[in-house]
Order: structure tokens, then sequence, then C-alpha cells
């Protein structure tokens, strides 16, 4: 009966600890959703990007995705994003959609203008580039080839 309870102590000990871990985990894998004001962006195509996903300026996490939906006027997709409280974008600042390296997820990269006017709270990012995917790009380079007849392998010879 003994062995019963040490195993049974033994168990709750390392749920515990995985429990702990878990927890110090999220905290310092800065996953969260970040807090402040919300402005959105439209974009024509946004492939890969996720509610969640990080909003950066130079690689720092500034922000967050809220939501992403439809606009039924011009067929565009509207990124809602919420950024820093502390942090106040520039009227002239832009937004693109990039990949977290080859096989990384994507993120919206902001670029800060020169605007002495600020983008104020449920205002818009009116400058914005697309997201370039790289079947996109592999599409284009198999039909550049194709066209040129480069990379033959030497059997028309």
């Amino acid at each position: 009966m003994s062995r019963n309870a040490v195993e049974t102590v033994m168990g709750a000990v390392v749920l515990l600890i995985a429990g702990i871990f878990l927890a110090l985990a999220y905290e310092y894998a800065d996953v969260r959703m970040v807090e402040g004001y919300v402005i959105t962006a439209k974009f024509n195509k946004v492939d890969g990007l996720q509610r969640g996903s990080d909003v950066r300026i130079g690689g720092v996490k500034v922000g967050s995705v809220v939501d992403q939906f439809i606009d039924p006027q011009d067929y565009r997709v509207v990124v809602t994003v919420s950024i820093k409280s502390d942090l106040k974008l520039p009227l002239d600042s832009t937004a693109s959609i990039t990949s977290d390296g080859l096989l990384g997820g994507k993120y919206v990269k902001l670029e800060p203008g020169f605007a002495t006017a600020v983008i104020e709270p449920g205002g818009e990012i009116t400058d914005t580039k697309d997201v370039i995917a790289i079947e996109d790009l592999l599409g284009r380079l198999i039909f550049l080839t194709a066209e040129t007849g480069e990379f033959s392998g030497g059997l028309d010879q």
C-alpha cells in the first residue's frame, strides 16, 4: 500500500513541475496578445497570417493581430491589430505581411514614417504591401525557365 502512495505523490510532483514549466514557458515566450490601441490595414491577400500573429517593428514585437475579415465593399482583407499603448505610429507608416523565415509563420511588419501626425486609435494604415507567396515565386520561375528554354539539361542538343 505504501508503494502506491509513493507513486501517487511522485506523479503529483511530476505534474506540478510540468505545470510550472509550462507557465514559465508561456510567460517568457511572449505569445500573449498585446494589449493597447487598435488600428486597421487593408491588404489584397494575407496568405498564412493568423489571429494572434505578431506585429513587429525592426524585428521587435509591438503588437498582435486581433482579427481579419473581408471588406464587402472592395473585397480586400481588413486586418485589425493591437499596438502597445506607449507606441504612437506616424501617419505615413507602412504595413506589410512578411514571412518569418522560409518555413516560418507570417507576421505584420510595420515601418514607421516621418510624419508628425500620428495614427489615432481606431485609425487605418493606408500604405500596405501584400504578401509574396513562395508558391507564386516558384510558379513564375518555372514559367520563365520553360519560356526561355534554360535548364533543359542538354536534352535539346
